[in-house]
């Protein structure tokens, strides 16, 4: 890393840190690591129980700045501070839990520049829990066929259910004054989904984005995390956020038939939601209409449950006769 505290420098890290003690200094070492490039990080504490701040803290002030909110905000609006705190040419936003390969900023940001363009993706490395090095997350000749991505690609890559590849799990790097200039910024009424927003705002903004297909930022899997527990709220919030999307952009034919897509898959996905919300509160009659108004949430669920259905509405069937 070539810290810059003088002049703009080449890459903002901006991680947002929320109860993130045990995996922070990996988060902060890696960035530190980048080669080739100028940056500064920035850590957001997000109001957090453990020793995270103290941990941010530990670092001289020239290489991490810290932001520590008096409140908490959530994904969203914890990095959504440290978009307003950055200074780089470039925004990297790096999840407390994750880590980036020492070339990674440097190769993104020439490939981009050379395109011209705002927005550059890459390849992902996947770590499961038990440390378990797993395939990259996308296929290399996938990436290397896209090249550029589209919002109408985007919006393809995220139908719930459907999407062969999900390229919701894709980690752009944006261009800040594209950012600015476009008053681009995290939805801080989602905790799920918010990344998806800002992408697909900053395509139907005009943005352009390239592809590097080299894995460059390394994905840990962690069962507590809040993207691996998705809700009915959730689905709910990220419906209304489209919603919101649908009025505001403009969208081509393609992107419309896959928002359209989209729409369906997100209606589906709350059926199943509810209908696994009836089944866990032992509510069958609930449960049966849910199923009865949205047959495609039974065929969601798998065998285990749908069969729990079954038996529950068959108990409910005995009990109502007695």
């Amino acid at each position: 890393m070539q810290p810059d505290v003088s002049s703009v420098p080449d890459v903002s890290f901006v991680i947002a840190a929320y109860n993130a003690e045990a995996t922070l200094d990996r988060a902060i070492a890696s960035a530190i690591a980048q080669k080739g490039v100028s940056v500064e990080i920035i850590v957001v504490d997000d109001k957090s129980r453990d020793a995270t701040l103290n941990v941010a803290r530990a670092y001289p002030g020239d290489i991490v700045r810290v932001v520590a909110l008096a409140s908490n905000r959530g994904p969203g609006g914890a990095r959504n501070a440290g978009l307003d705190a950055a200074r780089g040419r470039w925004i990297a936003v790096l999840d407390s839990d994750d880590a980036v390969f020492p070339g990674r900023l440097a190769a993104m940001i020439a490939r981009a520049e050379s395109a011209d363009a705002q927005i550059a993706v890459d390849n992902l490395q996947v770590v499961r829990e038990d440390g378990v090095i797993e395939d990259a997350m996308f296929p290399r000749q996938y990436l290397e066929g896209l090249r550029e991505i589209s919002l109408a690609t985007y919006i393809a890559g995220n139908v719930v259910f459907e999407s062969k590849f999900n390229l919701g799990y894709l980690k752009p790097i944006f261009q800040r004054a594209f950012l600015n200039e476009n008053r681009l910024r995290y939805d801080e009424k989602l905790r799920i989904g918010e990344d998806y927003v800002l992408f697909a705002e900053a395509l139907a903004k005009g943005g352009k984005c390239v592809v590097e297909p080299d894995i460059g930022y390394v994905y840990h899997i962690r069962s507590g995390s809040i993207s691996r527990v998705l809700e009915l709220h959730h689905v709910e919030a990220m419906r209304r956020a489209d919603a919101v999307f649908a009025q505001t952009h403009r969208m081509d034919e393609a992107a419309q038939t896959a928002f359209a897509r989209r729409g369906r898959s997100l209606r589906k996905a709350a059926s199943f939601l509810s209908l696994v919300q009836h089944i866990k509160a032992r509510s069958p009659l609930k449960a049966i209409r849910t199923a009865l108004s949205d047959p495609a949430a039974v065929r969601h669920m798998g065998m285990p449950i749908a069969v729990r259905l079954r038996r529950m509405a068959a108990q409910f069937a005995v009990g109502a006769g007695r």
